[in-house]
């Protein structure tokens, strides 16, 4: 295994031209496993050049030969399954069964993308003006910024760069620090499976030090975050003062209810894996769970009792963000809470957080409404249905939301009226695929969806082409 993790630019790897470094260790123990290149504005800068050069000449290629070059990618990625999984439970902490979904969605996605290049659709209709017809055809933005998230690496990975490549634009993957060892072996992936060197570079570091000068850089045309709201807000001010398209898959306070129709041992499963798989370190976790007071009793005693069978549900990412839930929950508990289950540290070595159940959470506290990004789940007594759908909207946040119910009109009913961008009848707050649009609404995006078709819309855009004829030249 790697014990650097620098740069790939135009196909090279360099150090960072600060001359520093980061160190990262493993979630699961504390230990070390590499340095990360430490990089700052010339980096990004160089990273951004590399990307325009070799932008051109790959936009010029079909996107039915860029979309075979991404299938090449998707299937060695498969090919290396085994080695991409070990990489990334060593950098999460997650078990490696859960990283080989990961290696397997990342795959799932390439695979879909590359389909994309024979559909490379546009659309061609008719105008007032005799003999016009008008097409429509999808060109490159031109170079985009991809600033990623630690908690699903691989994918996180698959769901911007894939697209952005299919649709010829020049690239730069910005992962977080915390996951540096996955997106530099994609990146080598990328380079074996025949991507011209400068399509796609890898720029580690900080945030603020090397993700925000490729926000500010008049050559970036694109900006592809996925993140917490917060940092979002930051990234979206310092891209709109110059007007560039901005792209922010945001954070999320889902809502998973159980009505007073439910198969409850289904909601229970479906609550604990939504709440806790991960360590609850996904944007679509449900971290509120909102239930019926008919039934809550009884689906709070088989909860508590699911989270006791629990088997390791694997660290969070670092020790910051241990002790800033363990902080939260303890601020719950001294606010009048009550911490059903968990709360909190397991171990002394790495940073892992029990499975934390907590009820009498005031709908206005900060666990309430804040993302927390951990094993935490807040229980919600509700009387009925217009209380749980009140309940469900009121939030900051409107990514996912889940009903368990037996009726459908109920199902319809909730989906119709409760502002989220994904909504889940019977099952959990998480687990879309590559095919699905994927993106939420307030605090939780700014409108675009990652995933499926609707991806080529955030990595291309429509010219509209007039063709005038004139029929004395016929």
């Amino acid at each position: 295994m790697s014990a650097e993790a620098p740069n790939l630019v135009a196909g090279e790897e360099r150090p960072p031209a600060t001359g520093t470094w980061l160190d990262k260790t493993r979630p699961t123990d504390g230990t070390p496993l590499c340095r990360v290149a430490r990089s700052g504005a010339d980096d990004a800068a160089a990273a951004v050049e590399s990307a325009r050069e070799a932008q051109p000449g790959w936009a010029a290629r079909t996107p039915v030969e860029r979309g075979n070059v991404v299938r090449a990618i998707a299937e060695l990625l498969r090919e290396r399954r085994e080695e991409a999984s070990e990489l990334v439970a060593a950098e999460t902490g997650k078990p490696l069964a859960l990283a080989r979904g990961e290696t397997d969605a990342a795959v799932e996605m390439g695979l879909f993308v590359a389909g994309e290049g024979r559909r490379s659709y546009g659309r061609t209709t008719t105008a007032s003006m005799p003999h016009r017809t008008v097409l429509t055809l999808r060109r490159p933005v031109g170079v985009a910024a991809l600033l990623i998230s630690f908690n699903t690496p691989l994918p996180n990975v698959a769901w911007k760069a894939f697209p952005s490549i299919l649709c010829g634009n020049g690239s730069i993957l910005k992962p977080s620090e915390h996951t540096p060892l996955s997106a530099l072996w994609l990146g080598r992936l990328c380079r074996e499976a025949g991507l011209p060197p400068g399509v796609l570079n890898v720029l580690q570091g900080l945030g603020p030090e090397a993700g925000m000068p490729l926000v500010e850089d008049t050559r970036v045309d694109l900006v592809s975050f996925t993140g917490s709201a917060s940092t979002g807000r930051l990234l979206a001010e310092a891209a709109g003062r110059r007007l560039a398209k901005t792209v922010m898959e945001l954070g999320g306070k889902n809502a998973l209810v159980v009505c007073d129709d439910a198969d409850l041992d289904r909601a229970v499963e479906w609550s604990l894996a939504s709440a806790f798989s991960n360590a609850g370190q996904r944007c679509a976790a449900a971290s509120r769970i909102v239930v019926f007071d008919a039934v809550y009793d009884a689906f709070v005693e088989r909860l508590a009792a699911g989270v006791d069978r629990l088997d390791e549900v694997g660290p969070v990412i670092s020790e910051e963000s241990m002790e800033r839930i363990l902080a939260a929950v303890a601020a719950a508990r001294e606010a009048g809470a009550t911490v059903l289950r968990g709360g909190e540290r397991i171990g002394e070595a790495g940073w892992h957080v029990a499975p934390t159940l907590v009820e009498g959470v005031a709908v206005d506290a900060p666990l309430s409404c804040e993302e927390l990004f951990g094993p935490v789940a807040a229980l919600h007594r509700v009387r009925g249905f217009e209380e749980a759908v009140a309940l469900v909207n009121d939030s900051p946040y409107g990514l996912t939301a889940a009903i368990h119910t037996a009726s459908v009109h109920r199902a319809m009913l909730f989906a119709e009226r409760v502002a989220a961008g994904v909504v889940v009848v019977n099952a959990g707050t998480h687990g879309s695929e590559p095919h699905m649009g994927f993106g939420g609404v307030k605090s939780s995006g700014t409108g675009w969806k990652e995933a499926g078709v609707e991806a080529l819309d955030v990595y291309s855009e429509m010219q509209y082409v007039n063709l005038v004829v004139d029929p004395g030249l016929a």
